[in-house]
């Protein structure tokens, strides 16, 4: 049962017991202007007695993906170093023919089989990046009601190392290229060969006959750079022309799309197959920080000893710390390595 007052004066009273003098707190909120743009950010902004504030806040949106899903990542591995040195064994022999033996000849020679390693170093950067807040944050975000400023600020830096990881993995690190090259920024003058004679427009918007003669060259001219001695086992294309693949190949066939069509070929040729993937750094537009500046595909073999990305240290926060009790902070770290390509010629890139 709702409760009576005698009396203003009883009801004043107990309205200061229950809220202690506070009693606007959380109900009316203002911006220090006395009112808020729609653009501006900020604990405080105007609203009025029928104002409802939704419990759902709305996260921004990235674009994301995981560079596992295109390329080998090692995780872990060589920690706090500053750069890790692969190993290829190289035979160096003279081949089959340096065994035959002219057993006619007294104290005939044997040739001897010999082998050699060939060091690849990777070069590892190191990472850290803090989180700083105060009392007054803490307690001023409450306000809010289903905001909280310290799970917000440790998210955006979590986001802040994804999203950096994942560009250093297609497009490398665009401060020190030369070092820390990505899945699809390598040297194309002394590491990978290049074509741009096969794809010369979206594939997408290639003609019947144009696109019977990709199908037909595409995995011959892979072949042809790495001296036919591997398949390659993914295809990544810029995603705006991945998006078009749904159009159908030719009017007289036209419940089978190009995307389909391309899929079958690669099963039918390769085996296991060939994975074919979008990405949006193969856009020119998403590509010219690196230098790109045009449409660039890759046609690789997604395997360890082909290629690889390390993360040495994976990200780490630390326990938040202060000095005086009122401004906290904690740092995160970690490492990380651009794309090592130990088998050049297992990477072929095509552009227009």
């Amino acid at each position: 049962m709702q409760k009576r007052w005698n009396s203003r004066e009883e009801f004043e009273k107990d309205m200061h017991q229950k809220y202690n003098g506070q009693r606007l707190k959380g109900l009316e909120l203002f911006n220090a202007n006395g009112d808020v743009a729609v653009d501006s950010v900020a604990y405080q902004y105007t609203m009025d007695r029928l104002s409802f504030i939704r419990q759902k806040t709305i996260e921004q949106t990235f674009y994301t993906v995981a560079p596992a899903d295109y390329l080998p990542v090692i995780v872990g591995e060589g920690s706090f170093a500053q750069n890790i040195i692969s190993n290829m064994s190289i035979k160096t022999s003279g081949g089959f023919k340096a065994g035959k033996l002219n057993t006619g000849n007294h104290n005939s020679k044997v040739n001897v089989a010999d082998a050699m390693l060939v060091p690849k170093t990777t070069y590892i950067e190191n990472w850290a990046l803090g989180c700083e807040y105060t009392i007054f944050d803490v307690n001023q975000s409450l306000f809010s009601g289903n905001w909280d400023i310290v799970e917000a600020k440790h998210r955006a830096r979590k986001m802040d190392w994804d999203l950096g990881i994942q560009d250093v993995a297609f497009i490398g690190d665009i401060d020190q290229l030369t070092k820390f090259p990505g899945l699809l920024t390598q040297d194309t003058s002394s590491v990978v060969n290049i074509n741009t004679a096969l794809i010369t427009k979206k594939i997408s918007a290639m003609s019947t006959t144009e696109f019977a003669a990709l199908v037909a060259g595409l995995i011959a001219a892979y072949q042809t750079n790495c001296n036919q001695t591997r398949f390659p086992n993914v295809f990544v294309m810029p995603q705006d022309d991945y998006v078009g693949l749904a159009v159908p190949v030719s009017e007289t066939y036209p419940m089978n799309s190009k995307l389909e069509y391309l899929k079958n070929a690669f099963n039918a040729i390769v085996p296991g197959g060939v994975k074919i993937l979008p990405s949006a750094y193969g856009m020119a537009a998403y590509n010219t920080a690196a230098g790109v500046n045009k449409a660039r595909y890759a046609l690789y073999r997604d395997d360890i000893d082909t290629l690889f990305m390390e993360i040495p240290v994976n990200f780490t926060p630390t326990a938040a710390g202060t000095l005086n009790n009122f401004n906290f902070q904690d740092i995160a770290y970690g490492q990380y390595s651009g794309v090592t390509v130990m088998k050049p010629l297992e990477v072929l890139y095509l552009q227009y």
